[in-house]
C-alpha cells in the first residue's frame, strides 16, 4: 500500500506536469495554470543552547473547465543540542532529533459541472516522532466548488477511502518493569473529508484555513491548517500558521494532539 501509492503520487504528480510542459500553443494558460506557492522557515539558535529547526511547504493547485487538481510537499525537521554523561563520568554534547516529519499528496478532479467533480486523492505521511509511524490514503470521493469570487473560495470533499498506518512503538509498564511494545500495521475503510476557505481580508492580506478528516472504526484524525499571509510584493508573502493534527486511538505514553506553530517567507510562484 505505501509504496503504491507512494508511486502515485509521483505519477500523478509527473504526468500533470508533463502535460503542462508539452502544451506550447497557448491554450493551458486560457484553460488554467497551474497556480501556487513554496513556504520556508528556518530558525537557528547558538550559545548557551543550540537547536535548528527547519519548516518547509510547497503547494500546487490547477483548475479549468474540466479538471481541479492539487498538489502539496510538506517537511518538519528539528534539532537540538543536549549534554549527557558516559560511562567514564564525562560529559558530552550532542544534537537530538526532536522532529523529522513529512507528508505530500495529490488530488484529480474531474468537473461534472462548474461546481461539482469527482475527486481521486492519495496521501502519505512519515512522522518519526508522531502517533503513527507513517500512514497512507487512498480515496474517491465528490467535490463541490460552494462558493468562488474574487475575494472569497470555498470548497468540500467528502468519499470513502482504504488506510493503511503504523502505530508508533512505545513502552508499558507491567509490575514495574517497562517493556517495548510494538504493535501490528493496521488497516481499515475510512471516510474522507475536506474542507478549503480562502478569504482576502484586503488587497495584500490572505487569510486560509484547510480541513482535513480521515474517520475509520480503529482511528478517527482531523488536520486543521490555519494560515494569514501578507503579501510584501507580487511574489514574496510573510505567512504565520498554526496546524492542529489530532488521532482518537493512539498506545499508552503517545499524546493524541500535535500542534505546530510557524512563521514563514512564502514565494508565490
Amino acid at each position: 500500500m505505501k509504496k503504491l501509492l507512494l508511486a502515485s503520487l509521483v505519477l500523478a504528480a509527473t504526468g500533470c506536469f508533463a502535460a503542462q510542459a508539452q502544451d506550447t500553443s497557448g491554450t493551458q494558460q486560457a484553460n488554467g495554470s497551474w497556480t501556487g506557492s513554496g513556504e520556508l522557515g528556518f530558525a537557528s539558535t547558538t550559545g548557551n543552547t543550540r537547536s535548528q529547526n527547519l519548516d518547509a511547504k510547497l503547494g500546487l493547485n490547477q483548475e479549468n473547465a474540466q479538471w481541479k487538481n492539487s498538489f502539496f510537499l510538506d517537511a518538519l525537521r528539528s534539532k537540538s543540542q543536549v549534554k549527557i554523561v558516559d560511562s567514564n563520568g564525562d560529559t558530552l554534547k550532542k544534537y537530538n532529533t526532536t522532529a523529522n516529519r513529512y507528508d505530500m499528496g495529490a488530488s484529480v478532479g474531474y468537473k461534472l459541472d462548474p461546481r461539482s467533480y469527482i475527486v481521486g486523492a492519495g496521501r502519505y505521511e512519515h512522522d518519526q516522532f508522531g502517533a503513527n509511524r507513517w500512514q497512507a490514503i487512498l480515496s474517491i470521493g465528490y467535490g463541490y466548488i460552494a462558493l468562488k469570487t474574487q475575494r472569497t473560495e470555498l470548497s468540500f470533499e467528502v468519499g470513502p477511502g482504504y488506510k493503511e498506518y503504523q502505530p508508533a512503538d512505545t513502552t508499558i509498564t507491567v509490575n514495574g518493569v517497562s517493556t517495548p511494545y510494538h504493535q501490528d500495521r493496521q488497516k481499515e475503510v475510512v471516510l474522507r473529508g475536506l474542507v478549503n476557505y480562502k478569504y482576502r481580508l484586503t488587497d495584500n492580506t490572505t487569510f486560509e484555513n484547510t480541513f482535513l478528516t480521515e474517520s475509520g472504526s480503529k482511528d478517527k484524525y482531523f488536520q486543521d491548517d490555519a494560515g494569514l499571509a501578507v503579501s510584501m510584493t507580487k511574489k514574496l508573502s510573510l505567512k504565520v500558521g498554526y496546524e492542529v493534527r489530532h488521532h482518537s486511538s493512539v498506545l499508552p505514553g503517545v499524546k493524541k494532539t500535535d500542534t505546530l506553530a510557524t512563521t514563514n517567507v512564502v514565494y508565490n510562484l
